[in-house]
């Protein structure tokens, strides 16, 4: 980008930008230095089991809501439109299949590390593959969060990149260290009310610059951001209703269902109760953030509608783009412009930090309590937060490979959840849902699984299969007809997207269906190789490991089948009363049949043909 054109902070953004990490740094200092100081492992690493929902809550939105998403989520809508608004549909089940299936699972079992329950319902090895596989998924993903707003930042501003990094990780790392867990959400709590303050004051400055809510709609709406429901069932679709609003359930589950950094935090909760109501929690406000996010990237093309930043901006210039608007609209109100800095720096740190904690307790409690059983609490947890600061290095050599990776920042992160996410959502599922699998099927099936998802995504990298569409940036109304427009519309789209056949078309696969592609193929695999080595038995399986979906479905069932009487049996009941109550002219009410009586048949507990329709 051309320096003259870069935007430079006042003396008041750096205040404000100072106090977010200022105040990261106290919270984390408060928590070294009160209570029980960090002493232990279980305060360190699982804040004494003492949080209540709404910290919790807020904490797990932090950790979703990155830098990531601030910045990748209005790229999106300004590049593609609000098709990506639909994953919101996603949130539903993707917080309510966790709430009743995961978290009681997990929280009855009091584990620290989500993969002692790999352990617990396979074997050891089944939990070293487990965790080793979240370690490398979290590193990867931590080098992404912290690289992100800091090359948008230095594309924009002219900061020193490598400067911005090591403030970030470093800030992150030693409140991470000295706090622990507590320090951690509770920083996360200020931290999402500086995201949510930060972006709204950019949505409200921007619709007052790009001439008010109706000029914007307008602008928008002529130039084809507002997306219509589009129901193509293709798999190969970037996005469509389907591949956001199911795909994303898959994504969303390998987040909150099983990742470590977020079942920490439903594990310190207080009790059970507590930890199921912040994850209904969750759910509001991350449609808030989601919309925030989408109405930020309209009001973005609004005011830039027409115009082309690409040749400024460089290759990421969509992701740049998002800085380089809020620094343009913030421009001449002293603060605001580090506010917003300050809102996406807290998502990183947010979300970086709940890495290091989430690596240092699967490190401590998979890796090496196991092989050291007999060392004492004090040097448990001086390893621990040894091992967090390490993390905290190692992040910040990963975020130098980042810059490598030439999709957007959003594509980018959900590519990675999708590869390394789903196989494991897969391998838990594999075990919860499944009480016929064993060791050898899981680990195979978990193998097997991410080969196949590095495969589909390595791939997709390497050929450049995208079949997304790329609208203009014009928004100014066409003087063809409707119909016309869509004509040659569909003709570009059928001359520039034709459809890739071969391998090419197994690599052009929607990033988000990679979570839920490899979660079958894991359950799949896995339960084949445990028929041919021989299923587990049921007295083998460690109570507690599974979910009784199978008793739940029972809910489902008549009251008759319940019983030790087989389907036939109702059926050959229910046939005998109905003929006997037609030989008697009762079949049907009468018009002279008293309704008194009719009310009686009605609500007759004893009939066999009334307990097999009502027990639904």
């Amino acid at each position: 980008m051309d320096p003259s054109q870069q935007k430079h902070f006042t003396v008041a953004d750096y205040v404000v930008f100072a106090v977010l990490l200022v105040a990261s740094l106290a919270i984390g200092l408060y928590y070294a230095l009160s209570g029980g100081r960090q002493r232990t492992t279980r305060e360190f690493l699982m804040a004494d089991r003492s949080m209540n929902c709404l910290p919790v809550s807020l904490s797990l939105i932090a950790s979703f809501q990155s830098a990531v998403a601030i910045i990748g989520v209005p790229a999106e809508i300004y590049t593609h439109g609000t098709q990506y608004w639909f994953i919101g549909c996603a949130y539903i089940l993707g917080l309510l299949i966790p709430a009743h299936i995961f978290i009681p699972v997990f929280y009855r079992l009091r584990l620290s590390s989500v993969y002692q329950y790999l352990e617990m319902r396979f074997s050891k090895p089944v939990r070293i593959c487990g965790t080793l596989t979240f370690i490398f998924q979290m590193v990867i993903y931590m080098g992404v969060c912290v690289y992100t707003p800091a090359f948008a930042l230095n594309t924009v501003t002219g900061f020193q990149l490598w400067g911005i990094v090591l403030a970030t990780g470093l800030v992150c790392t030693l409140y991470t260290t000295l706090g622990g867990l507590k320090a951690v959400i509770w920083t996360d709590v200020f931290q999402t009310v500086v995201m949510f303050g930060g972006q709204l004051a950019v949505i409200v400055v921007g619709v007052h610059q790009s001439g008010g809510t109706s000029e914007v709609w307008r602008k928008v709406w002529e130039g084809r951001r507002i997306a219509a429901l589009d129901l193509n069932p293709d798999p190969t679709e970037r996005h469509t209703f389907w591949t956001l609003a199911v795909g994303g359930i898959f994504l969303m589950l390998s987040l909150y269902g099983v990742n470590q950094a977020q079942v920490q935090r439903y594990l310190s909760s207080r009790t059970e109760k507590e930890a199921i109501r912040s994850c209904y929690m969750v759910f509001p406000c991350l449609q808030l953030a989601l919309a925030l996010s989408c109405v930020m990237g309209l009001v973005m093309f609004a005011r830039y509608c027409g115009e082309d930043h690409s040749n400024q901006l460089g290759s990421s210039s969509s992701d740049a783009m998002v800085v380089y608007f809020v620094m343009d609209m913030l421009h001449g109100l002293p603060g605001l412009p580090g506010l917003f800095i300050a809102c996406l720096f807290s998502a990183a740190l947010s979300t970086i930090s709940s890495a290091f904690n989430s690596l240092a307790t699967v490190t401590m409690e998979d890796l090496i309590k196991p092989h050291f059983p007999a060392m004492t609490e004090a040097r448990a947890t001086l390893l621990s937060k040894a091992l967090a600061m390490s993390y905290g290095l190692l992040c910040l050599a990963m975020a130098y490979l980042t810059h490598l990776m030439g999709d957007s920042v959003l594509q980018v992160a959900l590519k990675i959840f999708g590869v390394v996410g789903g196989p494991i959502l897969g391998l838990f599922c594999l075990g919860m849902f499944f009480p016929s699998a064993n060791a050898t099927g899981a680990v195979t099936g978990l193998g097997a699984g991410l080969a196949l998802a590095f495969w589909v995504g390595i791939g997709s990298i390497i050929t450049r299969t995208s079949r997304s569409k790329l609208l203009p940036h014009d928004c100014r109304s066409s003087p063809l007809s409707d119909n016309t427009t869509a004509i040659i519309q569909a003709a570009l789209s059928n001359a520039t997207l034709s459809r890739p056949s071969g391998l090419h078309r197994f690599y052009s696969l929607s990033y988000m269906w990679y979570s839920g592609f490899s979660c079958f193929a894991v359950i799949l695999i896995g339960l084949i190789i445990s028929c041919l080595t021989g299923p587990m038995k049921e007295e083998d399986v460690t109570p507690g490991t599974i979910y009784p979906w199978i008793k739940k479905l029972r809910y489902f069932i008549p009251e008759c089948l319940k019983n030790k009487q087989s389907h036939s049996t109702c059926f050959q009941k229910q046939k005998r009363t109905s003929q006997h109550k037609e030989m008697n002219g009762s079949a049907f009410p009468t018009e002279g049949m008293p309704q008194k009586k009719e009310d009686n048949f009605l609500h007759e507990v004893d009939s066999p043909l009334v307990g097999c329709e009502t027990a639904i």
